[in-house]
Order: C-alpha cells, then sequence, then structure tokens
C-alpha cells in the first residue's frame, strides 16, 4: 500500500472524526430542539448538553491532531473556535496568537505539542502559540509541572521511545509529522514553563 505507519494512522484518525462528528452534531441538534419545544430541563439536560459539547470539541481538535493534513490553510476563526470550545471548562487555558491563515501541517504540529503539554501540566495552566518568521513555539506556564523526562527527550530523538500508553501517543508521533514537513523538534524547561519549538 505504500503508507508509512504514522500516515496510515492519521487517515485511521480522520475517518474515526468524520464518522463520529456526525452523529454528535445529530444529538446536538435533537438537544435543540428539545429545547426550543421547552419540554426538557434540568440537570440531566444540562449535563447531556455539556458532554456532547465536549465531545464534539474533542472530536474537531483530534481531527486536526491526528487526522491527514493536506495543503490547505486554516484561519485564525476556525483555529480560536477550536481551541475555546476544548479548553472551556477545562484546566487549560489556550492562548493562540498568530493572526494569518497557517498550513494545517504546521496547525497539526501547535496542537499535538499542545497535547504534549497537557500531559505535564495535570493542575493546569496556560498554555500560548506564537509564530515568529518561520519558528513555532508553544509554551507553557504551570505553578506545577509534572514531566517525564523520557517522553520528552523522545520529542527530539524518537529512537529513544520505547513503551508508550495510549495517552502518551502525541509523542512519537509529533517528531514524525515534524520530518514530514522537514522541521526539527526541541524544547526548554525552566521554573514552572516548558517550551517545545519546531
Amino acid at each position: 500500500m505504500g503508507q508509512s505507519n504514522h500516515n496510515l494512522a492519521s487517515l485511521i484518525g480522520s475517518r474515526i472524526c468524520h464518522d463520529l462528528i456526525s452523529p454528535i452534531g445529530a444529538i446536538t441538534n435533537g438537544l435543540e430542539l428539545l429545547d426550543m419545544a421547552g419540554g426538557v430541563h434540568g440537570p440531566e439536560f444540562e449535563l447531556i448538553s455539556d458532554s456532547v459539547g465536549n465531545a464534539g470539541a474533542r472530536i474537531r481538535f483530534f481531527r486536526i491532531a491526528y487526522g491527514a493534513s493536506g495543503d490547505q490553510m486554516l484561519g485564525r476563526t476556525e483555529i480560536m473556535s477550536v481551541l475555546e470550545d476544548v479548553s472551556r471548562g477545562g484546566r487549560l487555558q489556550l492562548h493562540w496568537t498568530p493572526v494569518e491563515p497557517q498550513s494545517r501541517g504546521n496547525v497539526r504540529l501547535a496542537f499535538l505539542a499542545i497535547q504534549c503539554l497537557e500531559s505535564a501540566m495535570p493542575y493546569g495552566g496556560t498554555v500560548t502559540v506564537t509564530v515568529e518568521g518561520e519558528q513555532w513555539s508553544v509554551a507553557g506556564v504551570s505553578g506545577k509541572l509534572n514531566v517525564d523526562h523520557a517522553l520528552w527527550a523522545g520529542l527530539s530523538a524518537p529512537e529513544t521511545l520505547n513503551q508508550i500508553t495510549p495517552a502518551q501517543v502525541q509523542f512519537p508521533l509529533m517528531p514524525a509529522v515534524a520530518a514530514d514537513l522537514g522541521r526539527t523538534i526541541s524544547t526548554e524547561q525552566a521554573n514552572g514553563h516548558i517550551i517545545i519549538r519546531f
């Protein structure tokens, strides 16, 4: 078939997200109709509504982070919408500073970097994405970091990564995607700051 493992995984990710987003959207529409009819309210309705909203936001995020990335550009409005929805009620505050549209490949790398930072910031914090020229920086600030040094070393040297869990899949995937885009990854950690550059 001629597909590398991570490209095949990206196609699988795209397919799963594509197939899940339609039923999630249908449930959202059904909830809106129930709300307009005034027939159902209360904590149960709010729980279902919040859960469906969260699931939809995560699928949109995963579609970019784990799906196949073509040559198309993503505008700031679309990116901000995904990040605002996925961070609503969460522990991380996400800030996207680039104003111009960005290539889907670079946005994908930034989203994977956000997931890497999320794993090191279990108590929350702030993540800021910036671009200067061709250099991207995804910086996390937290009062308490929990860094798995072997995983983080793997961002620059993926051949050192051995056993990973499903929750850590972003660590071997990010350098593979970066290599496809002709980019290299570096990291920096100091005093409650952790930064991924590519």
